[in-house]
């Protein structure tokens, strides 16, 4: 299946800059999806990932969880952490990371979907249309329960172990490949005056 990269040009962190290097990131072509459901969006123009994106369309394939469910997903994830920079694609890989598990995992294909129909339930009989306020109630109404642990689980590494959250936090990501952090702008702070020389040693490169 093609996939749309999300990379900077940059192999290695632009020290003057600050800018952040990242690696392709797996957004398919909408026109190429046949799975069970289809999550789409559109990046915010001017953002992060925006300006780091050959498209700013976005589309992630569900083999197993409708449209519907996929999209409740996304938005409990939201609920459980909350990130305004973070776009809606940064979210979609949650539920296309828990799509993957119940694409080969029955009991938790069906637990996923027990879960969303309650979700429905508590939130006046649809999760996703919903206002905020009923939304936090109808997960808090679910913590402790299976399907919540699960769901605040992936959220750990499908929302922060990723190049786009990367870039929307500005993180440049592992070091120590490349040679560490002190040859690579560790001392490039900008709102405080330079310390003297006397303050800062040359280090010890072996």
């Amino acid at each position: 299946m093609k996939q749309i990269p999300i990379a900077v040009a940059a192999d290695t962190c632009e020290e003057a800059t600050g800018e952040v290097p990242k690696l392709p990131l797996p957004l398919t072509r909408r026109n190429l999806l046949q799975g069970s459901g289809v999550l789409v969006g559109t990046l915010a123009a001017g953002s992060a990932l925006a300006r780091l994106a050959p498209s700013r369309t976005w589309a992630v394939e569900l083999k197993t969880l409708s449209q519907a469910e996929g999209e409740t997903l996304l938005q409990m994830g939201r609920v459980l952490f909350p990130h305004a920079k973070l776009p809606d694609a940064v979210y979609a890989l949650l539920a296309k990371h828990l799509d993957q598990g119940a694409s080969t995992n029955p009991a938790l294909r069906q637990m996923l979907k027990d879960g969303i129909a309650a979700l429905d339930l508590l939130a006046d009989g649809s999760f996703l249309k919903a206002s905020a306020a009923r939304r936090l109630q109808a997960v808090k109404a679910m913590e402790g329960q299976v399907f919540f642990n699960t769901v605040r689980g992936q959220c750990v590494t499908s929302l922060y172990d990723n190049d786009m959250a990367f870039a929307a936090f500005g993180y440049p990501g592992s070091a120590w490949e490349k040679g560490g952090y002190i040859t690579r702008g560790f001392q490039d702070l900008k709102w405080l005056p330079n310390p003297p020389l006397s303050a800062s040693p040359a280090p010890y490169l072996g």
